[in-house]
């Protein structure tokens, strides 16, 4: 199935996760996902935005940087990360993830249920 950029569907949380400013979230399909899995969609951080820590339970998420810069609280640990990164949280584990650079941070997010 073909999905257009112009057909993802988009919508903005602020303060997500109890983060600052904004999250940017471009869902690529709500109707057609398969029952596994819960999100797929890019998010967008300008500079100085974040997504706050929280832990997942019963599903594993991945997050792909395709741009922009970073740093990520991985399950405790603090860690830079840039496009070309991949950044999984498994179930029971938790994360966030800050923009700190100059540009936009972009990544696909994936969300599977266990």
């Amino acid at each position: 199935m073909y999905i257009s950029e112009n057909d993802y569907s988009k919508e903005i949380r602020v303060a997500m996760r109890g983060g600052d400013g904004q999250v940017i979230i471009e869902h690529f399909t709500k109707d057609s996902l398969p029952p596994n899995v819960r999100l797929m969609a890019r998010l967008t951080l300008e500079k100085g935005c974040s997504i706050g820590y929280h832990v997942h339970e019963n599903e594993t998420e991945s997050f792909y940087f395709a741009a922009g810069q970073g740093t990520a609280n991985d399950n405790g640990t603090i860690i830079k990360v840039q496009a070309g990164d991949t950044l999984v949280t498994k179930s029971g584990q938790g994360h966030s993830i800050r923009n700190d650079g100059d540009t936009p941070l972009v990544l696909i997010a994936t969300i599977v249920l266990n």
